[in-house]
Order: structure tokens, then sequence, then C-alpha cells
């Protein structure tokens, strides 16, 4: 939907992604989020939260050891842990002034999910999982960036619809509420889905897998300028920016079709 060429770089060429700073304070927010429901309900207080930073960036760091410059990227002055740790605790008081975790009991976090959508295998990765005692479902997704202008609240609300979708047919259960939480500006986008727009969504995926299809025949993998370009990692081999692409590799098809599967993935995600 972003960007065909973009598509191709990433899943065809796997060409290698630099970690951005807005990125890893993303994934570091989102951890702690998650963590925090460890706590019993009265513990989970922003002290406890902030408390959780400093070890859940270590983790992080462990894990990717590249993570650690990032602390003095993108900036004018190095900025000191002290700092960093700062900046990811302002996201998640804002959270606390958005939603009140003593008062939830999540069914699921980091729930994968992956259902069939006719021949395609659709998967993605839904940040939580609220079921009220009735049995309704509320999907809930952070997002570290600001909240999108009417412009491009249709591709947000894109990722709920999927993530609905696949919880519909995973499941036999109609997601009751669809929600998007914004951390930066400090606002929620949510839906209320219908059968109607789930099964909508479902035709929109089929058809991006029919376009998926016919750049992996023909080798159209046209470039497609526009705001997410500011932070794409791949401009200096975009011809929409004087770069050249790779060429393919032989088995380019059978990388762009096979194994069946679409994924919901935000790799721009506070990026914006």
């Amino acid at each position: 939907m972003q960007c065909p060429l973009l598509y191709r770089f990433r899943v065809i060429d796997r060409l290698p992604e630099v970690p951005s700073a807005p990125a890893a304070r993303g994934t570091l927010v989102h951890a702690v989020l998650e963590r925090i429901f460890d706590l019993p309900a009265e513990e989970r207080t922003l002290e406890a939260a902030t408390d959780l930073v400093p070890g859940e960036w270590a983790r992080m760091i462990e894990e990717e050891p590249e993570l650690a410059a990032l602390i003095t990227a993108e900036a004018v002055q190095p900025r000191t842990p002290e700092q960093w740790y700062a900046e990811a605790a302002g996201l998640i008081d804002r959270w606390f002034g958005l939603e009140d975790p003593t008062l939830l009991e999540p069914a699921e976090r980091e729930l994968y999910l992956e259902a069939q959508v006719g021949e395609l295998t659709i998967r993605g990765i839904v940040d939580r999982l609220d079921e009220a005692p009735d049995g309704r479902l509320r999907v809930v997704d952070y997002k570290t960036g600001r909240a999108p202008s009417e412009t491009f609240e249709g591709r947000a609300l894109f990722q709920l619809k999927f993530y609905g979708l696949a919880l519909w047919r995973l499941r036999g259960v109609l997601p009751s509420r669809l929600q998007l939480v914004y951390l930066r500006d400090g606002q929620v986008l949510w839906i209320d889905p219908t059968e109607h727009e789930l099964l909508a969504t479902e035709r929109k995926i089929v058809a991006l897998w029919k376009a998926i299809e016919l750049a992996a025949t023909t080798g159209d993998w046209r470039p497609s300028r526009g705001y997410a370009c500011s932070w794409c990692s791949f401009k200096d081999v975009c011809p929409a920016w004087g770069g050249t692409p790779p060429p393919l590799p032989p088995d380019a098809t059978e990388r762009a079709l096979d194994p069946r599967r679409a994924s919901y993935t935000d790799p721009v995600i506070d990026a914006d």
C-alpha cells in the first residue's frame, strides 16, 4: 500500500535497515507497557513503569548491541542515558493520562494472530487484547508517534481492521472495539467495526495480493513517492531519489509469492 518498491527492497532483496532512534524508543516504551501488567494491579504506578525503563533498555541492547549508539543519534548534543530514559518516561506518563492500568486486566499481551483469508495466511501481533466479562473484545495498539491527520487516518484504521479481521477469522468473534493509543500527543483513535467493514478489509487484502502477484510476474516494482520517504532507509537505491536498485535476485518471484502470506507490520512506527 505504501510503496511497491519498498515491498521489493524488504521482501525480495531483503536489504538491511539501520535502526532509528524513534523506532528503538518506541520498542522500549512498548516493552514497558507490556511488562507493567506483570505487576499486581495496585502496584501499576507511573513510578513503577518508569523504573522498568533502564532494565528493558539493557535487555534490548543485550539482544542488539548496535542499539546502544542510538542514544546519541539524531541529536545536536549527545544524550545521556538519563535523558534517553526521560524521553521514554514522558511517553509512558502520557499513557497513564489516557488509561488506568490498575483497572485493566488484559486477556492477552503481544498476541500473535494468524488466520486464513482465502488462499492467504494473514498474520500480525496485537499489543493488547482486553476481554469484558460479557465476552466483548477490544484490540489496543500503542503508537509512540503523533495521531495521523484526517488525510492519513485511513491507513491507521486499515491496521486496526487487519487485526480485527484476523481475530474474527481466528476466534469467530467480531471485536467490539479497535483502538489506537497515540502517546506523543495523547490521542486515541478507535472504531467499533461491523462485519461489513471487515469483509471490505478482506476484499482489500485480496486485491493487494493480486497487485503483488502482478508486480512479481512483471518485475514492475515502481516507487511511490510520498511523506514516508522522509524516513525511508532505501533512498540511496531508489530511482525516485536518483538511486539505482540492485538487480533482482534470480528467485525474486518465489520470494514475493511463496509462501503466500500477508503480514501487518509497522516498520515506520514513531517515525512520523
